[in-house]
């Protein structure tokens, strides 16, 4: 496998892996043991370092990944002050890590390591951006209709470029990194920078596997926040399009208060009222929303603390 990764450059370049966790001592090691061959491999091109992204874990996570960095000391943790969640944890990587590649893999290997080789030896074929297309997974018929649909929703409605089916499993180069982190979000949303910015891409078809061990804390209520996120992070359209409705807004309450005159029916001002409430609700409700993310955005705070005192992060090593 190693002959398969031709080097870019004479000397190497620094790969780091951000990998974020949240209370996964129990997959912590397991994790390790599906990444440390393919780190072996990589090494014969990259100078590669493994960072973990503790979201100020409250069981022994913190534990096993020190115990890890013992026996290498490419192992590094950037453990968080408090739980900021998967999007931030990332940025905050971005932002503290000084790499010439980097690559995203969540520690619970439902997105295979190995791939990682896969995307290496497109890198080195000249793309910016290499990421895995999740084609499959292994959920109940349902809620992947519900994720393609979501996803189709957000490409339709997004302001600028969307990639169908992307997440933040990917490889990408440090001119990626430094577009990415330039923008200022209080919410960020990773995938979705990534298709904004351009570059030379590619996606690589792959199927997503079962947790290796404990249990997954991505709820239904998870998803429909990650959902509401996703919306408001690529398009204004909910901002925009109480303008677009606005005639036949009037035209729909002209014909119901016409009705309600003509055969003094009170249902009929009832239905005037309703449509006349649920449009202002809506508009409000949206117009809050993103009023409420620009101010959040102008206070310019931090999205994650760093623990300086007890993280261990590597030396710039940059080409």
């Amino acid at each position: 496998m190693s002959s398969e990764i031709s080097k870019k450059g004479a000397s190497k370049q620094t790969l780091t892996i951000l990998c974020p966790v949240f209370n996964e001592e129990e997959v912590v090691p397991l994790f390790w043991g599906r990444m440390s061959p393919v780190i072996d491999t990589l090494s014969v091109q990259f100078h590669v370092n493994l960072v973990f992204l503790d979201n100020a874990s409250t069981d022994g996570t913190y534990d096993e990944i020190m115990r890890l960095r013992d026996q290498n000391p490419d192992i590094y943790v950037l453990r968080m002050s408090n739980n900021v969640g998967y999007q931030k944890s990332l940025q905050s990587g971005l932002n503290n890590v000084e790499s010439d590649v980097y690559t995203f893999i969540d520690v619970d290997c439902e997105d295979p390591p190995e791939m990682l080789l896969d995307f290496a030896r497109e890198y080195n074929a000249g793309y910016n951006i290499v990421y895995g297309i999740r084609k499959n997974r292994p959920e109940s018929e349902i809620i992947k209709f519900c994720r393609r649909l979501f996803y189709r929703i957000v490409k339709a409605m997004a302001d600028e470029d969307s990639i169908l089916l992307m997440a933040e499993f990917s490889m990408f180069d440090r001119e990626v990194r430094n577009a990415i982190i330039d923008e200022t979000n209080s919410f960020p949303f990773i995938r979705s920078n990534i298709a904004r910015v351009g570059f030379r891409r590619k996606g690589l078809n792959y199927t997503r596997s079962h947790r290796i061990a404990g249990q997954t804390r991505y709820n239904l209520f998870g998803m429909t926040v990650f959902a509401v996120a996703g919306i408001l992070s690529t398009t204004t359209l909910p901002l925009r399009m109480p303008i677009y409705l606005f005639p036949f807004w009037i035209t729909l309450l002209f014909i119901l208060g016409a009705a309600g005159v003509v055969t003094e029916n009170p249902w009929w001002y009832l239905a005037t009222f309703m449509v006349f409430s649920m449009y202002i609700g809506l508009s409000v409700t949206f117009i809050s929303l993103y009023l409420a993310r620009s101010y959040k955005n102008t206070l310019n705070r931090p999205n994650a603390v760093i623990m300086r005192k007890i993280s261990q992060l590597p030396q710039a090593k940059v080409e």
